[in-house]
């Protein structure tokens, strides 16, 4: 594994980095190295970043959420005839 140091990283760079790391829930290492092979195309996998989401509810916030969208599964018949 190889070291690298950056210099002179612009500042809305740098805030956008800090930005993804937090959207990523990963160190800051770990964003720029998952950073640079996506965009070198020698990384894998790709995250949309929801992994840590799944799987985290529980019965009441599904009860809450399937409520929430459920008129949404209902259909206009103004719009629909």
């Amino acid at each position: 594994m190889r070291t690298l140091t950056i210099r002179n990283l612009p500042e809305d760079v740098a805030e956008a980095l800090d930005r993804e790391k937090r959207r990523r829930g990963t160190s800051l290492n770990q964003t720029v190295i998952e950073l640079l092979g996506q965009g070198l195309g020698v990384e894998g996998v790709r995250s949309n970043g929801l992994a840590a989401l799944a799987g985290s509810w529980d019965e009441e916030e599904h009860r809450r959420f399937e409520e929430a969208v459920a008129p949404f599964e209902e259909i206009d018949p103004e719009l629909w005839p």
